[in-house]
């Protein structure tokens, strides 16, 4: 298994550094936040589908959202990892159609 590319490599360098500050000062707060009715202070600025080094996709600016750290780290990663969203709504029933709930395959 080899290394991880540094963050540079990956693109995260001095452009991003600017352009996620820049994002930022224009979206301010954690859009996950807002959506549970709370405002919180957005302090990453995230890839709604994840870029995995497609360079088109990481600098289109529709496909970033302002997050919070406990949005981004927490539920963000989990839903990638499993490959849908865990929430569910006020029915209590998954919200996310991905879900396997919503699929049909519950166990």
């Amino acid at each position: 298994m080899s290394a991880r590319a540094s963050a540079s490599e990956r693109g995260y360098g001095t452009a991003w550094r600017k352009a996620r500050a820049g994002h930022l000062r224009s979206h301010p707060h954690c859009v996950a936040c807002s959506r549970e009715g709370r405002i919180a202070p957005a302090t990453i600025v995230d890839h709604i589908i994840p870029h995995r080094g497609d360079q088109r996709l990481f600098w289109d600016r529709t496909n970033w959202q302002s997050l919070c750290t406990p949005h981004h780290s927490g539920e963000k990663q989990g839903d990638e990892a499993r490959g849908y969203a865990a929430r569910v709504g006020a029915d209590g029933l998954p919200t996310d159609p991905n879900h396997p709930f919503n699929r049909g395959d519950a166990r």
